[in-house]
């Protein structure tokens, strides 16, 4: 779940809906990091401590999830998680490879709500402490909701 001033300052304005798909796949907290694996097949969700493969349980999580939410406005997504950054996680050539290649990418469960929501506004935490930043995603935010109503 996201914590940022940001998200703090949108309740106030919005209906927050708070998950963190690590943890409804079953990580604990504090939990060993996961990370993003480049493989012959495509891009891997990968805890190489464990050496767990978690693709297709975040992949089923975040179909489910985001088919049972409900209507939605937008989304604030948390920066470079590689379940929910938007653009800039790491991407590896295997687990165990320390250095990252060049290449950064949307984390699994944001490129989930990509697909499905391509015209919602989505964020991630980090760029919406700009006071521009989040007036526009907030603008945008209430734009749709008074499509729906």
């Amino acid at each position: 779940m996201v914590q940022s001033s940001a998200v703090e300052r949108l309740k106030a304005f919005c209906e927050c809906v708070p998950v963190c798909p690590e943890m409804e796949i079953g990580l604990g907290v504090p939990r060993p990091p996961i990370r993003v694996v480049r493989g012959r097949d495509g891009d891997r969700l990968v805890q190489p401590e464990t050496g767990r493969d978690l693709t297709e349980a975040m992949n089923c999580f975040a179909e489910e999830f985001l088919r049972s939410v409900g209507p939605v406005d937008g989304f604030v997504l948390k920066a470079r998680s590689p379940s929910c950054g938007l653009g800039d996680v790491e991407v590896f050539a295997g687990p165990l490879f320390s250095r990252p290649l060049a290449r950064r990418v949307s984390g699994f469960f944001a490129r989930a709500v990509e697909r499905r929501y391509p015209h919602l506004p989505v964020a991630s935490e980090g760029r919406l402490e700009g006071p521009r930043v989040f007036d526009e995603f907030l603008t945008r935010v209430r734009a749709v909701a008074l499509e729906v109503e």
